[in-house]
Order: structure tokens, then C-alpha cells, then sequence
């Protein structure tokens, strides 16, 4: 299989779900098999993936900007999202990189949009504002039951790491953030891919790299 050329540009995979949903482990594995495909990879998170985003970062989740509403947060995740995207994000796709992002735009259209109750309008104007014209490539939405997902979340802090920001929230809230990305990937679904997150991290991966090799890597989508 050969890999895209440097002189095509790169592609933004970004990955979304609830909490636990083994975002940062299918990313993993996906670098891994793209890197044995002789594609450059650039894997990151939102917020942060860059310095002064990942400073962002720490203020979000420890809960400080709460007081400031779901409004206050989004804009806050925006400024961390400009800074990513001029930092790291547009940069390795200009060389041709493949970026996968744990976390993206749809988490603020989820968490601060749909659950948050933060107006749809502002938020789609923060979007344009942080992104212009880029969108990603593919979205994988991994899907699991909120309950599962804290669950798992709990196990991997262990009992000497407390929950974030947005863990401490209530179960009923976990599955409001369940629905949203649902039902933003039925209303993009040429960008958004739902996988089944409750399966076996083998099964999880293999799907994700179907996905991945027919959008991507076969030679009809490399003539693109």
C-alpha cells in the first residue's frame, strides 16, 4: 500500500465521544498503522495541542472557567482552538501529515452547544471564527453508554487523580453528550462515522481502519 505524496495535502481525522470511549487508545493504534503505511502523523488533543492551548487546557478542566457559563467556556475553547490549528494543526497538513485529534469542534457543539445551552448561533460563529474554511476530513464518533464510558474513566484515573470538569457531571448529562454527537453525525454523516465503542479495542481499531484505508488510502481516493 503506498502512502499519499508529499505533495498532496494532508488529512484531519478527529475523534469524538463521551468520556471513556477510548479516544486517545484508538488513536494510538490508528498512528500505528498509518505510520506502518509510510504516512506522516501528527496526533493531538483538543483542548491544547500546543503550549499556550495546552495552558488553556489546564484553566478549562479544572473547572475555573465554569463560573463563566457554557458561552464563557466555548469562547475559551475557541482561543485554544485558533492557537492549535495556526500552531500545529495547519502546518503539518500543508506538509502533507495526517493530523488525528482527540477532540474537535463537535465536543464544543456537544458539551457547551447541546448540553450546555449555549445559543447554536454563537457557537457556529465561534467555529468560523477559530476554523474559517477547514473542517475535518473524518470523524470518528465512538459510541458506548454514558454509564460505561464514566466508568471506564474512573478506572483509568485510578483512586489519586480526581474527575475533570466535565466527568463530575451527572450520568444524565453524560447521555444528553451521547445523544448530541449522535445526532450530529446522522446530520453529517458524509464527514461523521459512528463506531461501537462497547466492542473488543481489536474489533474498535479494525473498524476504524476500514474506514481510514477506503476514504484514504485506496488508489481511487489517492487520485483525489
Amino acid at each position: 500500500m503506498s502512502a499519499p505524496t508529499n505533495s498532496l495535502r494532508g488529512r484531519l481525522i478527529t475523534f469524538e465521544g463521551g468520556e471513556g470511549a477510548g479516544k486517545s487508545t484508538q488513536i494510538r493504534l490508528l498512528a500505528g498503522r498509518l505510520a506502518q503505511a509510510g504516512v506522516e502523523i501528527a496526533a493531538t488533543r483538543e483542548p491544547g495541542g500546543s503550549p499556550r492551548a495546552e495552558r488553556l487546557r489546564e484553566f478549562l478542566l479544572s473547572g475555573r472557567a465554569a463560573p463563566l457559563g457554557a458561552l464563557g467556556e466555548a469562547v475559551l475553547f475557541a482561543a485554544a482552538r485558533i492557537d492549535h490549528v495556526d500552531s500545529l494543526i495547519e502546518p503539518a497538513l500543508e506538509r502533507g501529515a495526517f493530523v488525528l485529534c482527540d477532540r474537535f469542534m463537535d465536543s464544543t457543539r456537544a458539551y457547551q452547544g447541546a448540553m450546555g445551552k449555549a445559543d447554536a448561533r454563537m457557537i457556529a460563529l465561534l467555529e468560523k471564527v477559530a476554523l474559517g474554511d477547514l473542517k475535518p476530513d473524518l470523524t470518528i464518533v465512538l459510541d458506548l453508554p454514558a454509564r460505561e464510558g464514566l466508568a471506564r474513566a474512573a478506572r483509568r484515573r485510578g483512586t489519586t487523580t480526581q474527575p475533570d470538569r466535565f466527568e463530575r457531571e451527572e450520568a444524565s448529562f453524560h447521555e444528553g453528550l451521547r445523544d448530541a454527537f449522535l445526532d450530529i453525525a446522522s446530520s453529517e454523516a458524509d464527514r461523521c462515522c459512528v463506531v461501537d465503542a462497547l466492542a473488543p479495542k481489536e474489533e474498535v481499531s479494525q473498524a476504524i481502519w476500514r474506514l481510514v484505508e477506503a476514504r484514504f488510502l485506496a488508489p481511487a481516493a489517492r487520485a483525489q
